[in-house]
């Protein structure tokens, strides 16, 4: 009897423990916040614009055939290193040096001619002064002497003639002789052979266009060709430093300066590109051709400063309105001051602009900073700033534990227990 009667009591007590369970589950709870903390440290901050380019020598020829012919021989190769005046290719002479000799016999026949001419020419003269004289003494007709006064000025008219012949067939000479020369290609340049179009035995044409054979650069210095978007191309300007990586440099960085902007922009997919144009020293010739480049302009950038997340800064309401665009747009618009007025530092102007700076490296701000099992809002002044880190100015000191980021958490006791009135996180002062 008493094993029956104890199975109405389990049944009563498991179905309490069931409400039980279910009414605290259903039981408000309260969210609360769980704090990420950021101690500040020092280091190097950079303001970039970020953008894609390539490589490619800063000078170099595209080296071309001048007379048509069949391409005879090719002396190099790609990557042959060349010296001005080397001998690159050669193209077949047989028509050309023909042609030479050909002008070369018809200048000697006529240097030929011009002997006889000048002997005419003297004899005619000789005739003309015998006239003349015997016509003093009455010995010969008018006639006559007019006859010797013709074929003198005839004579001196042939010559001239054949001088003349003379002097185009030396220059007709001069022009199969310089075809001739152009039969070798030489090299105009010291550098590097780095592409050939042309193939041994190829037929080339100039009558049409000149036709490319190979190129040849000088890879000592190399120029970057960087395209930056319409939105970025304001804040550049000419001589700012600026450096780029290649795929495979290892994450080592070469530094220049910015030399040139085109003002012709560039449409690709309906997005407004503009050049931007550096160079670059390249003694070990790591730098090749059409390497591609990740480039970043340095509008800002601070040495050993000390670092605050930009989670943990919080804009004062004006910076808030004129936000980071207007900011950067009054930082460009003082550097053009500061450039076109370098040479008076102490004129009221350059004053003012150095004001000007200070405001806009200074912008107001608040950080919420750790102290001991609370926290509090500090204002502080922010110099450099990019998408992950700020420069602090003045406010805070290196150490400092600053809130970067914070997300709310269930709590797991209920908001009317006493537990519950901790909260969560640090319970004391709240801004």
């Amino acid at each position: 009897m008493p094993k029956f009667k104890s199975r109405p009591l389990v049944a009563l007590l498991a179905a309490g423990l069931l409400l039980g369970l279910a009414a605290f589950s259903f039981w408000p709870r309260q969210a609360t916040p769980q704090y990420t903390y950021e101690t500040l440290q020092r280091g190097d901050i950079e303001n970039l614009v970020t953008a894609t380019g390539s490589l490619q020598p800063r000078d170099y020829v595209d080296v071309g055939a001048q007379v048509s012919g069949q391409l005879k021989k090719i002396h190099v190769e790609v990557g042959s290193r060349v010296k001005a005046g080397d001998l690159l290719a050669e193209i077949d002479t047989t028509v050309y040096a023909a042609k030479v000799e050909a002008s070369r016999a018809q200048l000697r026949n006529q240097q030929a001619q011009l002997l006889d001419r000048k002997a005419q020419l003297s004899l005619a003269q000789i005739q003309l002064k015998r006239q003349q004289q015997m016509h003093k003494d009455e010995a010969t007709s008018l006639e006559e002497l007019q006859i010797s006064e013709a074929n003198a000025q005839s004579a001196e008219a042939q010559l001239k003639s054949l001088e003349a012949q003379i002097a185009q067939t030396q220059s007709s000479l001069k022009v199969e002789e310089a075809n001739l020369a152009y039969a070798k290609i030489y090299a105009p340049m010291d550098g590097t052979v780095v592409s050939i179009s042309a193939r041994q035995g190829q037929t080339l044409n100039t009558n049409q266009m000149a036709p490319t054979l190979l190129r040849v650069a000088d890879l000592s210095v190399m120029t970057v060709k960087t395209q930056v978007s319409e939105a970025d191309v304001g804040k550049l300007r000419i001589g700012m430093p600026v450096y780029f990586t290649t795929l495979g440099g290892q994450g080592r960085r070469w530094h220049s300066s910015l030399a040139q902007l085109e003002p012709t922009p560039e449409t690709v997919n309906n997005v407004v590109l503009y050049n931007a144009l550096f160079d670059v020293p390249n003694p070990e010739g790591t730098l090749l051709p059409q390497m591609s480049t990740q480039v970043f302009f340095i509008l800002q950038q601070a040495k050993n400063a000390l670092l605050v997340p930009m989670a943990a800064v919080q804009w004062e309401a004006q910076e808030r309105r004129q936000g980071t665009a207007a900011s950067a747009e009054e930082k460009a618009k003082w550097r053009e001051r500061k450039a076109a007025r370098a040479e008076q530092p102490n004129s009221p102007q350059g004053q003012a602009d150095t004001q000007a700076n200070t405001a806009a490296q200074g912008r107001k701000a608040q950080v919420k900073v750790r102290v001991g099992d609370e926290f509090e809002l500090r204002p502080v002044r922010i110099g450099v700033s990019n998408r992950v880190h700020a420069e602090v100015l003045e406010g805070l000191e290196e150490g400092t534990q600053v809130v970067s980021g914070s997300a709310l958490e269930a709590s797991k006791t209920p908001a009317s227990s006493p537990l519950g009135g901790m909260g969560g996180g640090f319970g004391g002062r709240r801004p």
